[in-house]
């Protein structure tokens, strides 16, 4: 399935339909730049040799990291692009295992809901299921995105 999708307003949305990411690898740059924008310093993501006495034996991605990088993964693709006009938030996430440098990820969504909002006429609600796995096809997060998507 190729990832060069078209923009989706809110009527182009079909429950069911379902997208996949390009892959990424993830760098030394973005654990520094992660740690640089939040201030997150914590040891068990920026000590290499702390993080390889503990329980990964090396350092692994910021749990906020991993979900932004999924969060990368949809945009990308391009069915966002110019109708998006909130992210919600989410119902469910889950980081079941680690993401480590020079892991590749990629993401696969599925849309689960797409409704009308009583109080909005210019968009509509949908949400996105989404898997993100590395290059061993473990899952290292799952969760449900809420966006508000604007009406044609």
């Amino acid at each position: 399935m190729p990832y060069s999708y078209e923009p989706h307003h809110f009527e182009d949305f079909e429950v069911g339909e379902e997208f996949r990411s390009v892959g990424r690898t993830v760098t030394e740059t973005d654990f520094v730049n992660h740690s640089m924008f939040t201030g997150d310093w914590t040891e068990l993501h920026t000590n290499k040799e702390y993080a390889e006495d503990g329980n990964f034996g090396e350092r692994v991605a910021h749990g906020p990291m991993t979900f932004s990088l999924a969060t990368g993964l949809v945009y990308r693709c391009g069915f966002l692009e110019r109708t998006v006009l909130a992210f919600l938030g989410m119902n469910y996430m889950d980081i079941p295992n680690p993401v480590f440098v020079d892991d590749t990820v990629q993401l696969e969504m599925e849309v689960t809901e797409a409704r009308e909002i009583s109080s909005r006429d210019d968009s509509g609600l949908v949400i996105i299921d989404s898997t993100m796995t590395n290059q061993d096809d473990e899952v290292v997060f799952e969760g449900d995105m809420k966006f508000l998507i604007q009406k044609e």
